[in-house]
């Protein structure tokens, strides 16, 4: 391991025009001469908090994992977590009894803040403060963005969208005040552009794209000024980063050429959207692994699409349209298609941890270090309940959280007691939170078989 006389600080930028890009950590960056310092003065700044919404539930049979206690044996639907399932967690049981009367705007609404949605169709709507946003307001006021806030879906309704909500429930997961939902951003480009760009308006950055080339050839000069003075494990650390950056780059040019190049009459489409829902999702999902490795944000949240989607999903043989094949009144065909969008969304949750586990920092992966709640404010979609929510917590929490385990409570236990517990794992002392009557301490205490 090679050190510099005088480290880097951790808030080091690379500036080339109209840019400044965070590099990850480094051990440049860590002024301690051994492997012991290194990891005890790391966790600190390696603390990353990120949720994962899949609308309208599960087919929990087909989600549920056979064993009480294990997950030496995955259910159907999270088999594609093999890799990396001493890094998950199952809770089974878990409920949002403020959700109640059962609809898909408080499904989503509560799910992050576990709090009752006024019933409105106005701008007078109320919720909470949800749990990402508590967190933000203390670990990521050291960060370039507080959190980062993403979504699947291009088009937000407007006005009622269920059941006398207002659509606003639906649309966001994020809220940083009752009365301040945080929009979320789908489209890549303009996601890359908040974390790398030079920001301005949206016609500014339209017009900004055909002035300048990529992003990592305007700081040429600036990299290997850097390289030149960094040991050889650093500068592999660097570049694979910026490889990485250099991908999703290209992958974002080449949905603009698709897009541009299509002759289908989808005139509202952005440009630069990959036209299949997994390049989409993958894509964007790569972007949280840049703002995380880049520590640029240490707060994350993504809808993997709106309560009440209508999406289909070719790509997997499901050409029904979601929402309706939820509503499938026990019928085995429907339930086996609602099943295979399950599978197919966690896949897709699951290449992810991947990318984290396989991504070097400090004295473990960026998967080390970082929370990953991922699932659903409603149960079973058929009968529109919010009760045994379909739940996983993946990674580290800085050596924290030992996973490869099912944890299923007796009885329906808040969801917010979770919350509580990922909260106060982040060195975020609460109390309580929303209407938690305890926490999930199963999470952070050796298995017990």
């Amino acid at each position: 391991m090679s050190f510099m006389k005088k480290s880097l600080p951790r808030r080091t930028f690379l500036r080339g025009t109209g840019t400044a890009l965070a590099l990850p950590l480094l051990d440049a960056m860590i002024p301690a001469m051994t492997a012991m310092a290194q990891t005890a003065a790391s966790p600190e700044k390696l603390r990353r908090l990120g949720f994962v919404y899949m609308p309208m539930g599960s087919d929990i049979s087909s989600w549920t994992p056979p064993n009480a206690k294990t997950l030496d044996v995955l259910s159907p639907t999270l088999k594609s977590l093999e890799k990396v399932k001493q890094h998950v967690t199952a809770v089974s049981n878990l409920e949002l009894q403020n959700a109640y009367p059962g609809t898909h705007a408080t499904s989503n609404a509560a799910f992050l803040s576990a709090a009752k949605a006024k019933r409105t169709e106005s701008t007078d709507y109320y919720l909470g403060t949800t749990v990402d946003q508590i967190a933000a307001q203390q670990i990521g006021q050291s960060t370039q963005l507080p959190s980062l806030e993403m979504s699947m879906d291009l088009l937000s309704v407007v006005g009622q969208c269920d059941n006398g909500y207002a659509c606003v429930y639906q649309n966001n997961l994020s809220w940083s005040t009752p009365t301040t939902p945080l929009p979320a951003e789908a489209h890549p480009r303009l996601v890359f552009e908040t974390l790398f760009g030079e920001g301005g308006s949206a016609e500014e950055r339209k017009a900004a794209l055909k002035k300048r080339a990529s992003l990592l050839d305007s700081l040429t000069g600036e990299i290997k000024r850097l390289q030149s003075n960094l040991g050889p494990q650093d500068r592999q650390t660097v570049s694979h980063y910026l490889e990485s950056i250099r991908e999703v780059e290209r992958r974002i040019q080449q949905a603009e050429t698709d897009t541009k190049e299509s002759s289908l009459p989808d005139l509202d489409r952005p440009v630069g959207v990959p036209a299949a829902y997994a390049d989409h999702a993958r894509l964007m999902f790569d972007l949280q692994l840049l703002a995380l490795q880049g520590d640029i944000t240490r707060v994350i949240t993504f809808q993997l699409a709106r309560e009440t989607s209508n999406r289909t999903y070719p790509e997997i043989g499901v050409n029904d349209p979601h929402h309706p094949l939820t509503h499938h009144g026990n019928d085995p065909e429907k339930i086996a298609k609602v099943a295979k969008i399950n599978h197919f969304h966690v896949s897709l949750f699951a290449e992810f941890l991947e990318k984290l586990q396989a991504t070097p920092e400090g004295a473990g992966s960026l998967l080390d270090h970082s929370l990953y709640l991922y699932g659903s404010g409603m149960g079973n979609p058929n009968v529109h309940d919010h009760t045994n929510l379909p739940i996983l917590v993946a990674g580290g929490a800085a050596g924290n959280m030992q996973g490869g385990r099912h944890i299923k409570f007796d009885k329906p236990t808040p969801l917010a007691n979770l919350h509580l517990t990922l909260l106060n794992k982040m060195g975020i002392e609460q109390k309580s939170f929303a209407d938690s009557r305890g926490t999930v301490d199963e999470l952070f205490e050796p298995l017990d078989i």
